[in-house]
């Protein structure tokens, strides 16, 4: 159990019961897996666990494109308070509309963007992105159709920009909130399928973007995070060789606490000698460097401040009042 959720916890049920931004019936427990909590709100009431001012445009978003929320119920996101999904969701998409303000966060990390540009329906952040086609070749259901955040690689967000040298880059970013994890060995699903038989055909490519020269082997990739890293790298490699929006160049972008120290542990045990943390140890296998960053959350946004984002007032109100650890570098 991630000690940062346990202190978030607490923290959710505080902005639960003294935010303006939930309703009276809302202040009361939650049932998320058939048991009550604080921390979570009414199934009926999910959709306060969004930013006030996008809960409309959020949910005919997720809608209109049949996008999955994690754990989310007749349509509407988890009610689980500490939600990763929600929280991308409540820091990204209020600057789906502001490509300023939007650059300006991300310059942070980028400096050589020079413009934002749209990418899908007019909107400069999407979300749960799959790529345009079956690039990893993942199994498709019975009715052959892929779904956005649900049972294929999906990046938590996407955005684009025109960068200085005049290159269209496309950033997958890789959101976390509260997350840690174990070290189960991921190989073989509870279906009984060979993980390794759906990528290894990517991994065996010559131009694979994983450095096999300091890779133990590939079984060492199949724990979290590096599960996810993986399959997340391979999309973006593949978005890139096809020019996916007719972009030169596809990076991944992860994002998480640094106050979330449990994620950073190394769980595979042949990566240990790789590095401290599991985001140093993806750094390092990723070719050609630049292809993966990682920053904190904390850094990306600890920038915003009223006086130079004057119309997203109620948003940085919002974020910092509900994650209060966002200020603190």
């Amino acid at each position: 159990m991630s000690r940062f959720l346990e202190s978030e916890k607490p923290e959710q049920i505080r902005f639960k019961i003294t935010s303006p931004t939930f309703s009276d019936p809302a202040h009361e427990d939650g049932i998320y897996k058939n048991n009550p909590y604080a921390f979570c709100l009414p199934v009926e009431c999910s959709e306060q666990n969004l930013f006030p001012e996008i809960r409309q445009p959020a949910l005919s978003f997720f809608a209109d494109r049949q996008i999955k929320w994690h754990d989310g119920q007749n349509g509407k996101p988890s009610n689980h308070l500490c939600s990763s999904q929600v929280a991308c969701v409540n820091f990204l998409f209020p600057l789906a509309d502001k490509p300023d303000a939007l650059a300006r966060v991300l310059r942070t990390v980028f400096p050589e963007i020079n413009q934002m540009l749209p990418v899908e329906n007019g909107l400069y952040v999407s979300f749960e992105w799959i790529g345009a086609k079956n690039y990893l070749g993942e199994r498709m259901g019975k009715n052959a159709q892929r779904t956005r955040g649900a049972n294929f690689t999906s990046a938590d967000a996407i955005v684009m920009f025109e960068r200085k040298d005049k290159r269209r880059q496309i950033v997958l970013i890789e959101w976390k909130y509260t997350e840690s994890y174990g070290g189960a060995f991921l190989k073989i699903a509870a279906s009984g399928t060979d993980r390794t038989t759906i990528y290894q055909h990517l991994f065996n490519k010559p131009d694979c973007p994983i450095n096999k020269e300091i890779l133990p082997d590939f079984d060492s990739l199949f724990y979290e995070p590096f599960y996810q890293f993986m399959r997340q790298q391979l999309l973006a490699h593949k978005m890139e060789k096809i020019h996916e929006m007719d972009a030169d160049i596809v990076s991944v972008l992860h994002i998480a606490p640094a106050h979330n120290p449990d994620f950073r542990k190394v769980t595979s045990p042949k990566l240990v000698s790789l590095g401290d943390s599991a985001t140093e140890v993806w750094k390092k296998l990723v070719i050609p460097e630049g292809r993966f960053i990682s920053v904190s959350t904390e850094k990306l946004f600890n920038i915003l401040f009223v006086e130079a984002f004057p119309s997203l007032e109620h948003w940085i109100k919002y974020i910092q009042d509900r994650y209060t650890w966002v200020r603190v570098l």
